[in-house]
């Protein structure tokens, strides 16, 4: 089990709907205290201390030096966390440029296109239908706006399908905790060339390191650690589906710690992003073996 103890038992217990709650919270909330750091860092530094430093508290954690590891789990582990790295930093430049909660919108495009593909039922379709729906509403997304913002959130939606893939490759294995926190920072380095000169701006305004680490705990440490916990539960499409709660999640946020208010249309989106959650709740719950994936 990737948790241990009480912890471990409760994630095991508590139904993914709940699991994604806590998830999407942590997640954004940590997207909301990172915008308070780019004017001293830029987009891509914070990216890196998220990065980097997520990585090294689980790696403190979990003691993950101490595991024998196989060249696979080392490349796949490598994999995953590289493009965790570019995903987090895509996002980063394209909330610096897009509101959250549209930027969240087109960035689900990608969890959206592994559902298509993984979903094999009538009510799955039905409810990933409602879905991309209600995700093409909340977009709305205007190329004179922000050409920039937009091209860095799509890139943040591919970068996300292949997040999904590899993280249930990883969440099979033994060691997934160990993986997240070997791949985050091989994603670190990755990054490195983007993102660790304008992340030096800690030099002299020490205090940055606060904000910064919160939000490698609030953005990475929990939210991933609790995928792994989940996907080792449900199949890849039924998890791409599940992620529709954050756009809602992701709006919310923005309207309470930044200020965005979203549109009578965004609304909208959102019920229909929330249909669709609730369509595919009668979908079949998988064994363990159909948890991970192909």
């Amino acid at each position: 089990m990737p948790l241990s103890g009480l912890a471990g038992r409760a994630a095991s217990a508590a139904p993914p709907e709940a699991l994604f709650v806590l998830s999407g919270v942590s997640m954004y909330c940590g997207a909301a205290v990172a915008v308070q750091v780019f004017d001293d860092l830029g987009p891509a530094g914070a990216a890196w201390w998220r990065v980097f430093g997520a990585g090294m508290m689980l790696l403190v954690l979990r003691r993950s030096w101490k595991v024998g590891w196989t060249r696979r789990q080392v490349v796949l582990a490598g994999l995953f966390g590289a493009v965790t790295a570019g995903m987090n930093t895509s996002f980063y430049l394209a909330i610096d440029r897009l509101p959250l909660g549209t930027t969240v919108a087109i960035e689900f495009l990608g969890p959206v296109t592994v559902a298509a593909l993984g979903s094999r039922t009538r009510r799955s379709w039905v409810a990933l239908l409602l879905a991309a729906a209600g995700v093409g509403i909340l977009a709305d997304v205007q190329l004179e706006a922000n050409a920039a913002g937009l091209a860095f959130a799509l890139g943040a939606a591919a970068l996300w399908a292949g997040y999904i893939v590899l993280g249930a490759r990883v969440a099979g294995e033994a060691r997934a905790i160990d993986g997240l926190a070997v791949g985050m920072l091989i994603g670190a380095v990755v990054i490195a060339p983007v993102g660790l000169g304008p992340a030096l701006g800690v030099i002299g305004e020490w205090w940055l390191l606060v904000p910064a680490l919160a939000t490698a705990v609030l953005s990475n440490v929990v939210p991933y650690g609790i995928d792994q916990v989940v996907l080792r539960r449900i199949p890849r499409a039924r998890f791409a589906l599940l992620l529709a709660l954050l756009p809602v999640t992701a709006t919310a946020i923005g309207l309470v710690a930044l200020r965005q208010t979203p549109s009578a249309i965004e609304g909208l989106g959102i019920a229909l992003v929330v249909a669709g959650i609730a369509v595919s709740e009668r979908t079949r719950r998988p064994g363990p073996a159909e948890a991970v994936g192909p």
